[in-house]
């Protein structure tokens, strides 16, 4: 067999991963309610059938003749990377049971619209028990992948290959040091306005505007679509068909607006995957068993911050989109100024809610929520204490009181669907859009010059020539160091933070 075979296998596992993402994409937003028992196994049959095809014969027979095929390539080509990675994802899965697979993907799916009630309800006993068994099938699962020094650290390695609970900490550390003085000054200043946010907004009306700032900024709705659903979420079905969601809440247009923004970002990037990488493993994130062209979930999750925050939330996007809005909301933000708009989207208070969380705070609710789930694999906090242990921490962190379970430990979807190890990408997706975007404009200054005249496309297309075109043939540190000239660096972010905030509240 050969590279060619290699590729019409790998195929076939991104075809059964697509149509697992069409189900789960109907699933949270068109699916009746008590559809939800059957499409839990229909996932995890197709999640299976993946995995089994991915660790055949048949694709071992293609990659012991697809090494013959390229081995004169560069190590860095798409087709050496591919080969490895093939190699990796193989013998990943062959760790991990079958059986304990398919226990994980059914209830994943389940688990969906019982964290749903519960959060509905603001309940946190009625999740329990799944939680529960996810937890331990999670602990099961780092037991089978292997680690060094902490099970949570395998679990990582689905989203954020390489990176440890240990690194993070440092990194945390730092971020505290940075931002925590730029909190206690915010504390003691004078607050924006910001009670024209919370005005009547017509939910068509927000999900028009929505949709028409998503695709100012790029996003290509002839390949995608907008929808609503109870947690915002990205997928793509292949760089052809990329849809996004958002939620609306009448009573304070922001949610659906810098949901979109966040979103669309996401779409970009998959919609900017080099199209002969369609189907192959470099838009197939065989370790998670995804159909996804972002190198790891932390790099997706930079392409979403830097368009939402350094690009949406913007002195200069709004100067220039500021009458559109006015337009879409005839008579509500008449006795604003754009001034007064901008500073009031980017008002920095604690809150209880991670996805309404301002930039500054927002790492705090992903630090707490990491060290939560890292005691919840080693052991040292039990699932019954997670609740108290929650409100214990957002009093110690951001000094709130958590009213119920369902503005509290319920609030993120991503444990009903068993993805322990994912928050981190959320920090370290803010730290890479930070460094992305400096460098972009420091290289390239025109590009800020067109951002001032709201033309996207400078910015954009240095993303899809420095990010996304590349799909998942770089590591994300290879990416970064490509794109920048270095790795993971927090200092840029902790520059943007404080020159923004600074200017916000005359803190100078």
């Amino acid at each position: 067999m050969s590279y060619a075979d290699l590729l019409n296998v790998t195929g076939r596992v991104n075809d059964f991963l697509n149509a697992g993402s069409i189900l789960s994409w109907d699933s949270r937003t068109m699916m009746p309610h008590k559809g939800a028992a059957s499409r839990s196994k229909q996932l995890a049959t197709l999640a299976v059938a993946a995995r089994d095809l991915l660790c055949s014969d048949e694709m071992k027979r293609a990659l012991d003749g697809a090494r013959k095929d390229v081995a004169s390539k560069e190590e860095t080509s798409p087709e050496a990377r591919i080969v490895v990675q093939v190699a990796e994802a193989i013998d990943y899965h062959e760790r991990i049971p079958v059986e304990l697979l398919h226990r994980k993907t059914e209830l994943g799916s389940a688990a969906h619209g019982v964290w749903a009630e519960a959060r509905e309800k603001a309940d946190f006993s009625i999740f329990a028990p799944a939680l529960t068994t996810m937890v331990d099938i999670n602990r099961e699962m780092a037991e089978a992948i292997g680690y060094k020094d902490h099970p949570y650290d395998a679990l990582m390695y689905r989203f954020e290959p390489g990176t440890t609970i240990a690194e993070l900490n440092v990194l945390f550390a730092r971020l505290r040091e940075g931002m925590q003085p730029l909190v206690q000054a915010i504390a003691n200043a004078p607050k924006p306005r910001s009670d024209f946010l919370f005005r009547d907004y017509p939910v068509d009306s927000q999900m028009a505007f929505a949709e028409k700032m998503a695709e100012r900024i790029g996003y290509d709705l002839s390949r995608g679509r907008l929808d609503t659903t109870v947690h915002p979420f990205e997928v793509s079905f292949t760089r052809d068909d990329v849809r996004i969601t958002t939620r609306v809440n009448r009573k304070y247009m922001p949610m659906s607006l810098f949901g979109a923004l966040h979103e669309a970002g996401h779409a970009m990037y998959e919609q900017g995957v080099d199209p002969d990488y369609t189907r192959t493993p470099l838009a197939t994130d065989l370790i998670s068993l995804y159909a996804v062209g972002g190198v790891s979930f932390g790099a997706h999750e930079s392409q979403s911050r830097l368009w939402e925050n350094h690009v949406g939330r913007s002195h200069s996007f709004w100067k220039n989109h500021f009458e559109d809005i006015r337009a879409a909301y005839p008579g509500t933000l008449d006795d604003v100024s754009v001034d007064e708009f901008h500073r009031a989207i980017n008002r920095s208070e604690p809150s209880l809610i991670r996805v309404e969380a301002d930039e500054l705070t927002y790492d705090f609710h992903i630090m707490l929520r990491v060290e939560l789930e890292s005691k919840l694999i080693d052991g040292s906090l039990a699932v019954a204490d997670l609740p108290e242990a929650w409100n214990e921490a957002m009093k110690s962190t951001l000094g709130i009181d958590v009213p119920d379970d369902g503005q509290g430990v319920l609030q993120d979807v991503h444990w009903s669907s068993g993805q322990i190890g994912t928050f981190c990408n959320y920090t370290i997706g803010n730290v890479m859009a930070a460094q992305l975007f400096d460098t972009a404009v420091t290289a390239e200054p025109n590009i800020q010059t067109a951002l001032d005249g709201a033309d996207y496309t400078p910015l954009r297309d240095w993303l899809t020539n420095n990010v996304a075109t590349h799909g998942r043939r770089f590591t994300r540190d290879e990416l970064l160091q490509n794109a920048t000239g270095r790795t993971l660096d927090p200092e840029p972010y902790l520059r943007y933070l404080t020159a923004k905030y600074n200017e916000i509240y005359n803190l100078a």
